[in-house]
């Protein structure tokens, strides 16, 4: 997309002179770089953290996988041409993005609700839906909401969000074999943030008529014919 099809924002969303000269930074291409690796660095310590835990199986391999492709996606990504100067989505993106955290560091033994086929099939299934979706979006990831390159290929001709969608997939196959009250809780509020952060994008990025015809096209947020 270029400045042409930049849509007119209503005024009251327009950054104040001082917020725009510090998003205009914020968006240079150095700075965007600089700040995505250090926004992956507590990614880069969970995946140490796996390896060093040892006792590698399939919903552990899986989540490793994952997380080198968010790590290599976002040391390459393009940077963007526009960025939300709402201080509230920031937060929003960070409390949900590291909330992610919280199953991989803190979740308990539980106790399996399925047999371990189940669950494994339940993971490789959400590391499909995640590599393809990855695969598809390219150089266009970042956490804070953010207009780049759209993308409506791939799993986005699918759904809008399906790395959202791989990330429900992949907590309930730890629900599956390692349920437990605390796990269930952790889950629930991850889950909640990111659909709350799937409408606070939309928004945002439906003030550009391309994106706003996209979400006429693809109607599904995470699962296709359902929701």
């Amino acid at each position: 997309m270029t400045d042409a099809t930049e849509p007119a924002l209503p005024a009251e969303s327009l950054p104040t002179p001082k917020n725009e000269s510090i998003l205009q930074f914020l968006m240079s291409p150095k700075v965007d770089r600089m700040i995505a690796i250090i926004a992956i660095a507590p990614f880069m310590y969970t995946t140490y953290v796996r390896f060093r835990e040892g006792a590698l199986n399939i919903p552990r391999v899986s989540a490793i996988i994952m997380s080198f492709l968010l790590i290599a996606t976002m040391v390459v990504r393009r940077a963007p041409q526009r960025v939300t100067p709402n201080p509230w989505y920031w937060l929003l993106a960070f409390v949900a993005t590291y909330g992610t955290l919280g199953p991989t560091l803190f979740s308990q033994r539980g106790i399996p609700l399925t047999p371990s086929w189940v669950s494994n099939t339940v993971a490789l299934l959400a590391l499909a839906i995640i590599v393809y979706a990855r695969m598809s979006l390219g150089k266009n990831i970042g956490f804070v909401p953010a207009q780049r390159e759209l993308v409506t290929w791939g799993a986005y001709g699918y759904v809008r969000h399906p790395i959202y969608t791989g990330i429900f997939v992949g907590y309930t196959g730890l629900m599956m074999r390692a349920f437990s009250p605390l796990n269930l809780a952790m889950v629930l509020a991850v889950s909640a943030l990111f659909m709350i952060k799937s409408f606070v994008e939309e928004n945002f990025l439906k003030s550009d008529p391309q994106y706003a015809a996209y979400m006429q096209k693809v109607r599904y947020r995470w699962f296709p014919g359902i929701a």
